[in-house]
């Protein structure tokens, strides 16, 4: 059956399958729609103060936002937060009180690294205790939501931290007198000596499934396999009549029309 016909319309059944493939894979990619933007606005560094208001809650869309802030890191409150994870393995962050340069002057924590060993963690943070200057540091890097205080274990250090926790902070924090504290946190785009920059990637966006397209992606992969399924039957029943012929005539029992 190699004549020019049949492998011209096998050609054209190739063809127009292919067409049909590519129609179901690109159905499928629409399947999936993520409210992830080429451009997302948290990667857009911002001023801290553009973003979030000291003394009140922290709004969803500031969440995970990368922004810039000013100001003084307090003598004598840098603390160690433990059971922080960091590209998957634990350890400890070091965490300073900063009083913002804008107005109004506001506290809030910083992350500023990461270590697996708890004694570096705590030298790094007691340098920092004895030698902290009052001069203004520039700090860039991820803001996030406060998190919960935990209760310590039974057995455990009833003063150890272990979430960065905004309410915990402040009764612990020097020098607060009535200045208003900013609900979260900013994690460090830099470390000091001999600290790891902790991870902060941005905020997994939410992914939905659009059942409607993988059912019209499903149907275009049914008419790429007909069109196939065509050919083949088209060539097989005239090769079917073709064979018949040939028998009759063999017989001489007549032709079929």
């Amino acid at each position: 059956m190699l004549e020019p016909r049949w492998i011209a319309m096998l050609l054209l059944a190739l063809l127009v399958s292919g067409a049909f493939a590519w129609l179901g894979q690109w159905q499928l990619e629409r399947a999936v729609i993520s409210t992830e933007t080429v451009d997302q606005p948290t990667e857009r560094t911002r001023a801290l103060e553009d973003v979030a208001e000291p003394g009140g809650p922290l709004r969803d869309n500031a969440i995970g936002q990368l922004v810039e802030l000013s100001g003084t890191y307090v003598p004598g409150d840098f603390l160690v937060v433990s059971e922080r994870v960091n590209l998957d393995e634990t350890g400890y962050w070091v965490t300073g009180h900063l009083i913002t340069e804008s107005e109004p002057e506001a506290s809030i924590a910083i992350a500023l690294g990461w270590t697996n060993d708890r004694e570096v963690a705590e030298k790094t943070a007691a340098d920092l205790n004895a030698g902290t200057e009052t001069s203004v540091v520039a700090i860039g890097g991820r803001l996030n939501a406060s998190q919960a205080p935990e209760v310590p274990d039974e057995d455990g250090d009833p003063f150890e931290l272990t979430t960065m926790s905004t309410a915990a902070f402040v009764n612990i924090w020097t020098q607060m007198g009535d200045r208003p504290v900013y609900n979260g946190y900013v994690v460090a785009d830099e470390a000091p000596d001999p600290l790891t920059v902790i991870d902060a990637p941005p905020v997994v966006e939410d992914v939905t499934l659009n059942w409607l397209n993988i059912f019209y992606a499903v149907e275009w992969v049914v008419f790429a396999g007909f069109a196939i399924f065509v050919w083949f039957h088209l060539v097989k029943d005239a090769k079917s009549r073709r064979d018949e012929e040939a028998e009759l005539e063999r017989t001489g029992t007549g032709h079929v029309e």
